[in-house]
């Protein structure tokens, strides 16, 4: 099947905030919780390496989350794809 114009411009936005996000999310995943250890001040009354790992990625992972979701209702309703709604 061909693709017009028009899908392909949503494809590749689609495969860009995608790839932006993921990006995002190797980094607080493997770069920063990998380096938190050298981090020895304290946040909130925990030393910032904890508080990284387990409570500022998962804040991060549910941003990622909401970013994409209402970026891709968006541009649903930009291209005409909305609940039920076609190319």
């Amino acid at each position: 099947m061909e693709l017009t114009a028009r899908h392909q411009e949503y494809w590749s936005k689609n495969l860009r905030i995608t790839g932006i996000l993921l990006a995002i999310w190797f980094f607080v995943t493997f770069v920063l919780v990998f380096f938190a250890r050298e981090l020895t001040f304290n946040f909130f009354g925990w030393p910032f390496s904890f508080w990284l790992a387990a409570q500022g990625a998962l804040v991060v992972y549910c941003l990622i989350i909401w970013y994409y979701a209402s970026y891709m209702n968006r541009l649903d309703i930009e291209y005409g794809v909305a609940e039920g709604e076609t190319l």
